[in-house]
């Protein structure tokens, strides 16, 4: 059994922060100044942090393999599956032509550029956000923005940062389920707290979007389109994760959106039309198709909505989880607590976490969940064969769109495995909680390093859920030492955690893979993301320590058990 050292380095936290620092330093150098590819990267930052867990953290080569495996694995599913399969759908759309009616569709809403990236970036991104999450909104997205004519590098910046809003409250609101699961708080008081600042941040994304995009002069010009779009999302947002709960936030936050941006964009347009760069002063009018048209070509990402929100239900789910769990490989061992959970060999509790990043001495679990009949992607994959058969493409052919999308997505799905392998090497060998408890040590101003701890997590692993898995407990354990309300400390994991997607080496990886730019251009995509992403996750800890300071009755109190 090997226990964790929080200090390694000559018994002091901060030099072995500085130690467990050095595969992050590696990525930026390598990311922003060394302009190296995703894959390239994240390849050398796994290879500096395996030599800082065996030489420095003294981590068993057989642990400190086994977990790089284990996160490899964790990366390509179910995280890379449901990339590829949302890809492949978005292929099939093109190789159908059918994405030509799309387009057609949209440009009947609005031709100006401003309110299309408003409309598919933000309102139809947070609907694939809650429905799937992963990758799956900036690839399917951002695909449709190249699609539509926009330059690939801003369509997929833009829907980077319009992926900060819903994030929290993603995949059926996995992320604050996970949160309470870890922390043992109640799920309702974690939604509510995370729900109230996400909207303060929800109600300016929209505007912050096409500022960036525009300026601010062009952004005044549809203000009242940004207004609406913000204030729905952000209203509905607030509403159902206090009154409701997590699951359904998205879905509905984004519904609403949805319907209110087609109203507006029905009833209103701006006095000066934004076009593309080139783009002729007076654009063509967009051809009229048929309604039964319309529909057939967003059947594909209507079956793709309803199979991921059938494949969520839990009477299906539960059926489903449980033939899978009947089908698993019996030379695996199966967790009995976690459905189609498997131990993984050589690593499952033979770490001992201790505390402050647990109350109490733990042994370190090791469970990988290989739910692959009802996994998000699998429901996607399942959507584009059924929609496939719908639109008569033949096996052949959708064989070679399988292919194809393989190709395209295959340094992607490399640099996802090698960031995820990182990942987790760095939280079994102890490097990510020695990080953490740095940023602890802040005192009365934690509440504001508690959202670069969140951050932090998400940079590393692409997820919301896996950093609040990691630095849940580590959150309250700290908040209950300098008596803050844990509520707030964990709720702001989760809410500034989603200021980090933007500039995880994966989200960035897909986003370059999905609207078909070059390798090189992932660095320049890093180096746009990172100063918005900093300057968001500013704007959340300044709203914390508000919250923990300013406005303490506005968080949830939960009574000492």
């Amino acid at each position: 059994m090997w226990r964790h050292n929080y200090e390694p380095v000559a018994g002091s936290l901060g030099a072995s922060a500085v130690a467990a620092a050095v595969p992050i330093v590696v990525l930026f150098v390598m990311l922003g100044v060394l302009r190296k590819p995703a894959w390239m990267a994240a390849l050398s930052a796994l290879a500096s942090a395996l030599v800082i867990a065996l030489a420095v953290y003294g981590m068993p080569l057989q642990l400190a393999v086994i977990s790089t495996l284990y996160g490899a694995a964790y990366g390509l599913f179910p995280i890379a599956w449901i990339v590829f399969s949302s890809i492949m759908l978005y292929r099939l759309a093109v190789d159908t032509g059918k994405f030509e009616i799309i387009k057609d569709s949209v440009g009947a809403l609005t031709d100006d550029r401003r309110l299309q990236a408003l409309f598919i970036a933000f309102s139809f991104g947070a609907f694939i956000e809650g429905a799937a999450g992963f990758g799956a909104p900036v690839a399917v997205s951002g695909a449709m923005l190249a699609g539509l004519g926009f330059d690939p590098f801003f369509a997929a910046g833009m829907c980077l940062l319009a992926n900060t809003a819903p994030v929290a409250f993603g995949s059926i609101g996995i992320p604050v389920i996970t949160l309470a699961n870890v922390t043992g708080l109640p799920v309702m008081a974690l939604s509510a707290m995370v729900g109230r600042l996400c909207a303060m941040m929800s109600v300016v994304i929209p505007g912050y979007l096409i500022v960036v995009m525009a300026g601010a002069p062009r952004a005044l010009e549809v203000l009242p389109a940004i207004i609406a779009c913000g204030l729905s999302f952000a209203g509905m947002q607030l509403l159902v994760s206090n009154f409701i709960g997590p699951d359904l936030t998205d879905i509905m936050s984004s519904l609403t959106c949805i319907i209110v941006m087609v109203a507006v964009l029905k009833l209103w347009r701006p006095a000066r039309i934004m076009r593309l760069e080139g783009e002729a002063v007076v654009a063509p009018k967009a051809v009229a198709h048929s309604a039964g048209a319309i529909f057939v070509a967003w059947l594909p990402y209507l079956l793709l909505v309803a199979f991921v929100l059938a494949w969520g239900a839990p009477t299906i789910k539960n059926a489903f989880d449980a033939r899978t769990h009947a089908w698993l490989p019996g030379s695996f061992p199966k967790s009995p607590t976690v459905m189609n959970g498997l131990f993984v060999p050589g690593l499952h509790n033979l770490i001992t976490r201790v505390p402050p990043v647990t109350p109490n001495e733990s042994q370190y679990a090791a469970v990988f969940t290989f739910n692959w009949l009802t996994a998000s992607g699998t429901a996607c994959f399942l959507a584009t064969l059924v929609a496939a058969a719908l639109l008569g493409v033949r096996p052949k052919r959708l064989a070679g769109i399988y292919a194809a999308t393989f190709r395209q997505l295959s340094f992607a799905m490399l640099t996802i495995a090698s960031m995820l392998g990182l990942a987790y090497l760095m939280n079994y060998s102890g490097m990510t909680s020695t990080l953490g408890l740095m940023l602890a040590g802040t005192g009365s101003a934690f509440p504001f390093f508690g959202a670069v701890v969140g951050w932090l997590g998400v940079f590393l692993t692409g997820s919301d859920t896996s950093a609040n898995a990691l630095f849940g407990n580590l959150q309250v354990v700290t908040a209950n030492a300098l008596g803050l309300n844990p509520v707030l400390t964990a709720s702001v994991n989760s809410a500034a955690g989603v200021m980090g997607k933007m500039i995880s080496v994966q989200s960035i990886a897909v986003a370059v893979a999905a609207t078909g730019m070059s390798h090189a251009d992932e660095s320049r995509l890093f180096r746009f993301t990172i100063r918005h992403s900093v300057v968001l996750m500013t704007a959340m800890g300044i709203i914390a320590l508000l919250f923990a300071y300013a406005w303490p009755g506005a968080v949830p109190v939960v009574p000492p058990k």
